[in-house]
């Protein structure tokens, strides 16, 4: 399990990094949090498609990440605590050596006939 947290912090770290540039760069407080906000909330949304469409276990995703209450919080299934309140170390991106996916096409099965086109060009009239 090692090997895949250090996996999933170098992707991480791109993102943290840039999180943490906007936070010493931008001089006022509220646009710094809401853009913080929007980033995390756009973070959390993609985490929540990829889970909903790939019918995801959230029980098998823990063991990749540091905090299991952060899975659960980002996935809708707990709350935001007023004690999740931490320090994030600074991260190292780097390159990230990741096992090959296999790619699996659906065979998409038409029926003879189907639907007739929406839009015709201007000469099958």
């Amino acid at each position: 399990m090692r090997t895949h947290r250090r996996t999933v912090a170098a992707l991480a770290a791109i993102g943290v990094n840039a999180a943490r540039d906007l936070y010493r760069t931008v001089p006022s407080d509220t646009v710094r949090v809401a853009a913080l906000v929007e980033i995390s909330a756009a973070a959390a949304a993609l985490a929540r498609t990829v889970v909903k469409l790939r019918h995801l276990d959230p029980d098998l995703i823990a063991p990749h990440v540091s905090d299991r209450t952060d899975l659960r919080a980002v996935l809708g299934r707990g709350r935001w605590l007023p004690t999740m309140v931490r320090h994030v170390p600074a991260l190292t991106a780097g390159p990230v050596d990741l096992p090959a996916r296999s790619v699996q096409h659906r065979a998409k099965r038409r029926k003879a006939g189907g639907q007739l086109p929406l839009f015709t060009e201007a000469g099958d009239r």
